[in-house]
C-alpha cells in the first residue's frame, strides 16, 4: 500500500540534478537497509554524474557497557562530516528516531550553539522519517534543519479524520497503554487519581493546541496508505460476496461467507480493484500488485518559536518521462537563512565556467577537478562541460570561448581597395594595349609593323588585350557563369597569345634560313604556317578545356575551413588535375618558345623581335613558375589576388618588351623605321 520505493529514489536524483548538487553527503542507518539504500544511490550517482562527499551511518543501539567512549567516537564522526562546507546537500536515510538520535548528538558536541554556520545544510530526507520531538527534544533549537526538503508519502487531508482528532481523550480505552504514555509526554503531566493537582491531566485537553512538531492534526502518509488499505479489502470482499451471490440461487449470510476466506483468495480481487476514496482520489494496482500512488515533496519552515510547519510544494509522479519524474514549484523552496535566499551551491569545487572544461583531478572522484582553458577552435557554452566542441563550419569561436560568432563571407570585391586596384591596372593596361594596336594599325604599312608577320602582331595584341580583360572574371561575388569562364578563357586567351609569339619567333627563324644559298625553307615562309602554328597549338588547350568543361566543370562554393573567422566564397575547379593540365601545357607552349626565341637571339637582322622575345618569355616563365607556390600558400581573396597579379604581370611583360621598342621607334625615332635603315642593318 506503499508507493515502490524506486520512485522515491529517481525523485531524489532529479531535485540533485536540478540545483547542481553533486557533491552530496549522505547520513544513513547502520542496518542492512542502510546498506542498500547507500549501494542503491550510489549507482544512481554515478549514472548521472554526482558524487557521495561522506556516507555517515549512523547506529541506533549504541553499546551501554562502553556508553561514554562511543557516544564520543559517534560523536566525532559525525560532527566532522559537518564541516564539509562544500557539501552543503545531506541525504538522511532511516527511520523517525534517526533525526532525534542525529539533533541529540549535534546536541551533545555543540550545546551552546555556539558553531551554528556549521550546520548551514540542505537536509534531504527519505519518506521513512517524520519530524518529530519528543520528550526534552521539544525545547531545542530546531533551526539546522530550517529549508529540508523531505519525500513524504502521498497524503491527502480528511475532513472527518480532523474532527476524529479533536475529540480524542485518554480514557477513551482503559486497555491502550500508548494512549496514555503519549497524553503525558505530550502535555508534560500524569494520569491518575494520587498526583497533585499542578501536575495532573485533566483528561480535557485538546491535542489540537499541542504545536505541529510535537503532533500534527493532519493524516500522515503511512495513515493515509492505512487508511486505503482499509477501503481496499472492504472493496475486495464486497467484491467476493458479489461474486458468490451471481453463481448461487440461495442468499447466504455475509459473515458466515467471510469467515471461510483465505488470504490469497483476495489478490485476484485486488489487482483488479479501482475505486474512488472519500476525498475522490483513485486508489488502483498495476500487473505487480504495487500501488499507483507517489510520493510528496514537502518544505520544512520552522518559525522563530521552534515551531516547523511542512509545505507541499511537489510531488513524485511515476512513470512520467525520463526527467519529468518530479513536479516542484522550485520557487517556493524557502532555505536556510544562513544561505541569503540564495540557492545552495554543494559541489567539490566552482563550477567550470564557458570557455573551459573539466579536467579531472588524479586520486580523487569525478565530480572533484580542474577547469582547463577550451583549446583552439572549440567553446564550451554551459557551465560545468566534460569537453569543449566545435562551433559549426559557418561559425567560429569568440574571444572567451564560450560561443559562436557567425564567420563573414569574403570574396574579392570591387568595392575594396585591393579589388578596385587590380581592376583600374587591368583596364589601364587593357587601355595601352588598344592604343598600341591602333598605333600599329595607323603605321601599318612600315617596316618595323610589316616585319614578322603583321597579322600575328595584331592577334598577339588582341589576345594580349583579352588577357587583360579576363582578369576582371575574377572580382566579384562568384556565380555560375564566371566560375565556368574563368579558367578556360585564361587558358586559352595565354595560349593563343604564346602560341602567337610562337609563331613569329618562328617565322624570324625560317626568314633567315631561308637566306642561305641552296636553302629550301622558303616553302614554309608565310602567313599559311604562321597561322597553323597559332591554331594548332591553341585548338591543344581548348580541346583540355572542353574535356574538364565537360567532365567536372568549375562550380561556385564556400570554403569553411581554410579560415578561421571568415567563409571564403570561390570557384571550386571541379577537377585540381585539369586546372593543373591547363597550366602544365600553358608551361610546355612557354618552354619550347623560350627555347627558340633563345637559338635565335643573335640572328643578324635590325627588325629581329627574338632578343625581346626572350626577355618577355623570362618575365613570363619567371611570373608562372613563381605562381604556383604562392598561389598555393595564400588564402582566401588574397588566392584570386596572386592569380590575377600573375594574369597582369605576365601580359605585360610581353606586351612592354615586345612592343615598347616598336612604339619607341614609331613615336621617337621615326628615321630608323625605313628601308635604307634595314639595308644598312643587313650590309653590316
Amino acid at each position: 500500500m506503499v508507493p515502490i520505493e524506486d520512485h522515491q529514489y529517481v525523485g531524489i536524483i532529479r531535485l540533485l540534478q536540478h540545483f547542481r548538487w553533486i557533491w552530496v553527503g549522505m547520513y544513513v542507518e547502520d542496518n542492512e537497509s542502510g546498506e542498500h539504500f547507500v549501494q542503491t544511490m550510489e549507482l544512481l550517482f554515478s549514472q548521472n554524474g554526482i558524487c557521495s562527499a561522506f556516507v555517515q551511518g549512523i547506529s541506533l543501539q549504541p553499546n551501554l557497557d562502553d556508553l561514554d567512549e562511543t557516544i564520543i567516537d559517534v560523536l566525532l564522526k559525525i560532527y566532522k562530516p559537518l564541516t564539509n562546507q562544500k557539501a552543503s546537500a545531506c541525504i538522511i536515510y532511516g527511520e523517525s528516531v534517526t533525526i532525534t538520535w542525529l539533533r541529540t548528538l549535534i546536541f551533545l558536541q555543540d550545546q551552546e550553539n555556539i558553531r551554528y554556520w556549521i550546520y548551514r545544510k540542505v537536509w534531504v530526507t527519505t519518506a521513512q522519517i517524520d519530524f518529530i520531538l519528543t520528550g526534552p527534544q521539544k525545547y531545542w533549537d530546531l533551526q539546522m534543519f530550517e529549508g529540508a526538503i523531505a519525500f513524504m508519502i502521498h497524503r491527502s487531508d480528511i475532513f472527518e479524520f480532523g474532527e476524529f482528532v479533536q475529540d480524542v481523550k485518554p480514557g477513551w480505552n482503559k486497555r491502550d497503554g500508548f494512549l496514555k504514555d503519549f497524553w503525558e509526554e505530550s502535555f508534560d503531566c500524569f494520569l491518575g487519581e494520587t498526583i497533585p493537582d499542578n501536575e495532573r491531566c485533566t483528561g480535557e485537553e485538546k491535542l489540537a493546541s499541542l504545536p505541529e512538531p510535537l503532533f500534527d492534526m493532519r493524516l500522515t502518509g503511512h495513515s493515509y496508505s492505512i487508511y486505503n488499505a482499509i477501503h481496499a479489502l472492504a472493496h475486495t470482499l464486497h467484491a467476493i460476496y458479489s461474486s458468490r451471490l451471481r453463481h448461487k440461487t440461495m442468499v447466504e449470510d455475509p459473515d458466515v461467507v467471510l469467515q471461510h476466506i483465505q488470504p490469497w483468495q483476495l489478490h485476484p480481487f485486488l489487482q483488479k480493484l479501482s475505486f474512488n476514496n472519500s476525498e475522490g482520489e483513485t486508489v488502483s494496482f498495476n500487473e505487480k500488485g504495487e500501488i499507483g500512488g507517489g510520493f510528496d515533496i514537502m518544505n520544512v519552515v520552522i518559525f522563530p518559536n521552534n515551531s516547523f510547519h511542512q509545505m507541499k510544494i511537489g510531488r513524485v509522479v511515476p512513470g512520467a518521462a525520463e526527467g519529468e519524474e518530479i513536479v516542484i514549484d522550485w520557487d517556493r523552496i524557502v532555505w536556510h537563512r544562513g544561505f541569503n535566499e540564495v540557492v545552495p551551491i554543494s559541489v567539490c569545487n566552482e563550477y567550470c565556467h564557458p570557455g573551459f572544461q573539466k579536467k579531472g583531478k588524479e586520486g580523487e572522484k569525478f565530480c572533484c577537478y580542474d577547469c582547463a582553458l577550451c583549446p583552439a577552435g572549440r567553446i564550451s557554452n554551459q557551465t560545468d562541460m566534460d569537453d569543449c566542441f566545435k562551433c559549426p563550419e559557418d561559425e567560429y569561436p569568440n574571444e572567451n570561448k564560450n560561443g559562436c560568432l557567425p564567420k563573414l563571407e569574403i570574396f574579392l570585391s570591387h568595392e575594396e581597395p585591393l579589388g578596385w586596384g587590380l581592376a583600374l591596372v587591368a583596364l589601364s593596361f587593357s587601355l595601352i594595349t588598344a592604343l598600341v594596336l591602333g598605333l600599329l594599325m595607323k603605321h601599318k604599312d612600315t617596316p618595323i609593323v610589316k616585319a614578322n608577320n603583321r597579322d600575328l602582331t595584331y592577334t598577339l595584341l588582341i589576345s594580349l588585350l583579352l588577357c587583360f580583360l579576363s582578369a576582371l572574371l575574377f572580382l566579384g561575388r562568384p556565380g555560375k557563369l564566371s566560375c565556368l569562364l574563368q579558367q578556360p578563357a585564361f587558358g586559352i586567351i595565354f595560349s593563343v597569345a604564346i602560341s602567337c609569339v610562337l609563331a613569329k619567333t618562328i617565322t624570324v627563324v625560317v626568314a633567315f634560313m631561308a637566306t642561305k644559298p641552296g636553302s629550301n625553307m622558303k616553302k614554309w615562309l608565310g602567313r599559311r604556317t604562321a597561322n597553323c602554328i597559332v591554331l594548332s597549338c591553341s585548338l591543344g588547350q581548348v580541346g583540355i578545356c572542353f574535356v574538364w568543361l565537360g567532365t567536372s566543370p568549375p562550380f561556385p562554393a564556400f570554403d569553411m575551413q581554410s579560415l578561421t573567422e571568415e567563409i571564403i566564397q570561390l570557384c571550386n575547379g571541379g577537377s585540381f588535375v585539369m586546372f593543373y593540365l591547363v597550366l602544365s601545357y600553358m608551361g610546355f607552349l612557354s618552354l619550347m618558345c623560350f627555347t627558340v626565341t633563345f637559338l635565335a637571339r643573335k640572328l643578324p637582322d635590325s627588325f629581329n623581335e627574338a632578343k625581346f622575345i626572350t626577355f618577355s618569355m623570362v618575365v613570363f616563365c619567371s611570373v608562372w613558375v613563381s605562381f604556383v607556390p604562392t598561389y598555393l600558400s595564400t588564402k582566401g581573396k588574397h588566392m584570386v589576388a596572386v592569380e590575377i597579379f600573375s594574369i597582369l604581370a605576365s601580359s605585360a611583360g610581353l606586351l612592354i618588351c615586345i612592343f615598347a621598342p616598336k612604339v619607341y621607334i614609331i613615336l621617337l625615332r621615326p628615321e630608323l623605321n625605313t628601308k635604307e635603315q634595314i639595308r644598312r642593318w643587313k650590309n653590316q
